[in-house]
């Protein structure tokens, strides 16, 4: 609720402002709980000989019932086009960005810190197994709040506690935010194309409410869902994103896509999707007879299926609709072609750094995959 009545008064400057300042604090407040509880548990060398070997393995067996290794590959790849490339959650601060330098710079600022939780969210959950191991195994989602209670003093837990709290702000508020903007810009101009400004924000702001209700009631439903909070937010990913990673990749890359067929393709993934994650809800208490077979199939594997056939589901109905070639200017700047990359602002020198440091990005994931596999 706090969330939601500072990200109404303030709209996207509250939220970049606010995500600015909470991952510092986030940050820092993790690093200090590492530290501190690699020393507890004896170094990094206990933890590892403490654990089974295959908990800092990347790369599960291909019949893995949670994780295989295609899904780690070919599924994480499409969530990741989906959330980085067309979630508003991210594309609206990207699109925020003084310039196209600014914001390539911004996307590589984002890509380093999102290597860290591997070193402060993920470890610290490996050294919660090895200190209190019957009541993690039991509970994953309690490792944080033990290390929280038993291993920091009160003022530094008192900051932790407040980083943890600003992550929660921090991706509520942007939810919240992009939310009220796709139904404004997208949905409720369309209907009333005359509305003034000042209606469009008010407009706005009710959404935003709206929202804010329906996140407080679902929260009693996710127990229901999953055993831990982070696979039911991937799982719903993985049913979510494949139709919307196909449109988007076929869409920059091919012109003969249409719109009819880009509609279609949306609205059969996103029903195929939701109904895998109904089934995923109804077998936790009631036999689903064959359907078990679908339930079975991993998530991020469901989700490589489900890219695949709206994949193919596009190319076919963009065949046997109308061309949009036809129709240049209506597609001109939407596709990728021959010089669609000079983009102005920006020195060549920015250019260059952002891709170095692009290029230094992918060696570093590189080299952890090789770590841990």
């Amino acid at each position: 609720m706090f969330t939601g009545l500072y990200t109404i008064a303030g709209g996207l400057s509250a939220v970049i402002f606010a995500d600015m300042v909470q991952t510092l604090i986030l940050i820092v407040g993790s690093i200090f709980l590492t530290v501190i509880g690699l020393d507890k548990a004896g170094g990094f060398s206990a933890v590892v000989d403490a654990l089974p070997p295959d908990f800092f393995d990347m790369f599960r067996p291909a019949d893995d019932p949670v994780y295989p290794w295609p899904g780690v590959i070919f599924g994480i790849f499409i969530l990741g086009i989906w959330y980085w490339a067309t979630d508003q959650y991210i594309v609206q601060k990207a699109l925020s960005a003084k310039n196209i330098s600014h914001a390539r710079a911004g996307g590589n600022l984002t890509a380093i810190l999102k290597i860290l939780p591997v070193f402060i969210f993920v470890l610290p959950g490996l050294i919660a197994r090895v200190l209190w191991p019957e009541q993690v195994t039991a509970n994953p989602d309690m490792a944080y709040p033990l290390m929280l209670t038993n291993l920091l003093p009160r003022g530094l837990s008192g900051l932790v506690l407040a980083a943890l709290l600003a992550a929660i702000i921090s991706s509520l508020s942007a939810v919240f935010n992009s939310c009220s903007s796709l139904f404004t810009m997208d949905i409720y101009r369309k209907i009333k194309p005359g509305a003034s400004e000042r209606k469009l924000v008010q407009t706005g702001r009710a959404f935003t409410e709206l929202i804010v209700i329906i996140g407080i009631l679902w929260i009693p439903l996710i127990r229901h869902m999953s055993d831990q909070i982070y696979q039911y937010l991937q799982a719903v990913q993985a049913y979510i994103s494949p139709p919307v990673t196909a449109v988007f990749l076929l869409g920059i890359i091919w012109k003969r896509i249409t719109g009819k067929a880009a509609l279609i393709t949306l609205l059969s993934g996103g029903v195929i999707g939701l109904s895998r994650f109904l089934l995923d809800i109804i077998s936790r208490t009631n036999e689903v007879g064959v359907l078990r077979y679908v339930v079975e199939i991993p998530f991020l594997n469901f989700c490589i299926f489900l890219f695949l056939f709206c994949a193919g589901l596009l190319v076919v109905l963009s065949m046997f609709t109308v061309n949009p070639v036809a129709k240049r200017q209506e597609i001109a700047g939407l596709t990728i072609t021959k010089g669609s990359f000079q983009t102005s602002g920006g020195s060549s020198l920015s250019r260059n750094v952002n891709i170095a440091v692009s290029v230094m990005v992918v060696l570093i994931v590189i080299s952890l995959w090789v770590c841990f596999s």
